[in-house]
């Protein structure tokens, strides 16, 4: 982050080195979960924004002074004679009322086995609170770190929190005639840290819409100032995500309302800004990493029998016909044999055309990528031609190659809060959890990974 003097030294995601003055005020956080991450992450309401995600190692928050002293002596107590230490309940309430915030810095709606890490974090971190009769020795503290979870949504529902204002109204006892109480629920569901943030300070609807139709106006031009547009996209983020997961629009509404997001650059500045990750370095990196095993696997699988076998080896007589063998060819093929080899239905997702022949109907296309191949041989991905995006049958920007039609469709996904494909679910997880290492917490990352 750093102090942009254009935007009254706010602080502003870099993403381009060159964006920086000569003379800049940089701020450097560690995201590796390895570090001790801040528990005051939510802080600074002028960049509301999170930096952390989920840490392996949940870091406890210090508690008061009393609360401090009383577990020094306790522990020492406990190092003696093994007696855990008895709580008064104001203490007992301290301790949840500090774990509970530092929990929601991360996470506004947390899952079971969260809740479990950093329960355990707090007894590793204090063994003389181990309860007596608990089999992990914090069975009680995860519990009563639930319910306070709970009250903790309701408290920062009144005060504004847009994460969890965006799922009140439903269903209860004064609520009777409200939506269901389990139904439509908007919260993360792919790992990612800033899903709904609130608007930065000084900023409300009408302030950040003007700046909105500023990046309208940008877009128009011939010779767009995309300085401009990156910081304006940047304040903008908070309206923007109301706009999404609010509205549910349709993409090609959303896309009138936010053009920069045809820009492969804005679509990966914009899931760093949701995922804090580097789309492009990290996807690609990964991916070469485990592209050597993952052609390795799918030969073996084409050597047998089988459909899913035989689509392999389709696949690889294509890619081994190839003139030119380079990274650029490697990763289109594992992305192309990926979902083969998981046995997902692929054929209406990569789709060929002779690029001198008008292009196939794609209107009822939820989405694609659309190889344009001169003198087409009706082969679904192409090698070293260009591919199109197309989403809800728009296409909407057309790239190079399909590795990077893939990962802007990716990102695009992440941007506009759009479900993976129902028949390719499996592929797009694999890329999240394996590749990209975006955990969302349930088991199937280990399945993959097996």
């Amino acid at each position: 982050m750093y102090e942009d003097p254009d935007f009254d030294g706010k602080l502003t995601s870099l993403v381009d080195i060159n964006e920086l003055p000569q003379k800049a005020v940089v701020h450097i956080k560690l995201t590796d979960d390895s570090s001790a991450a801040s528990t005051e992450i939510l802080s600074d309401v002028s960049s509301p924004e999170r930096l952390c995600r989920w840490p392996s190692h949940f870091p406890v928050p210090s508690f008061g002074l009393d609360v401090e002293l009383i577990l020094r002596d306790g522990q020492k107590e406990y190092e003696r004679n093994g007696t855990p230490l008895k709580l008064t309940r104001d203490q007992r309430h301290d301790i949840l009322e500090k774990m509970a915030s530092a929990i929601y810095g991360f996470k506004a709606y947390q899952i079971k086995k969260e809740i479990e890490k950093s329960a355990a974090a707090l007894v590793e971190k204090h063994p003389c609170l181990k309860e007596k009769g608990s089999g992990t020795g914090y069975d009680g503290w995860a519990n009563s770190l639930k319910y306070k979870m709970a009250n903790m949504q309701t408290k920062m529902r009144k005060a504004g929190s847009q994460e969890v204002m965006v799922n009140a109204g439903k269903r209860s006892r004064s609520n009777p005639d409200g939506e269901c109480s389990h139904s439509n629920i908007k919260k993360p569901k792919r790992a990612e840290i800033n899903f709904l943030p609130n608007f930065p300070r000084g900023e409300d609807a009408s302030s950040l819409e003007e700046q909105r139709e500023k990046i309208v106006e940008e877009m128009k031009k011939v010779e767009k100032n995309m300085t401009t547009v990156g910081k304006l996209m940047q304040t903008t983020f908070a309206l923007r995500r109301q706009n999404i997961v609010v509205s549910a629009a349709p993409v090609k509404n959303l896309l009138e309302l936010w053009p920069a997001l045809q820009l492969p650059s804005e679509v990966y500045a914009e899931f760093q800004r949701i995922t804090n990750k580097n789309l492009q370095n990290c996807f690609y990196a990964e991916l070469d990493v485990h592209t050597t095993r993952l052609m390795t696997l799918f030969r073996q699988k084409a050597s047998k029998k089988g459909k899913a076998a035989d689509s392999l080896a389709a696949i690889f007589k294509v890619h081994d016909e190839q003139i030119q063998h380079d990274v650029h060819t490697r990763r289109t093929t594992v992305l192309h044999a990926l979902p083969a080899y998981l046995r997902e239905e692929t054929s209406g997702f990569f789709i060929s055309c002779d690029e001198d022949v008008e292009e196939p109907d794609l209107s009822t296309t939820p989405s694609a990528l659309l190889s344009k191949v001169c003198g087409g041989d009706g082969y679904p991905v192409s090698y070293g031609n260009e591919v199109s995006v197309v989403l809800e049958g728009q296409e909407i920007i057309t790239l190079e190659n399909l590795p990077e039609a893939f990962l802007v469709m990716f990102g695009l996904m992440y941007t506009l809060h759009i479900s993976y494909p129902k028949h390719l679910k499996l592929t797009f997880e694999f890329v999240q959890k394996i590749i990209l290492g975006l955990d969302d917490g349930k088991h199937q990352t280990a399945d993959f990974e097996k």
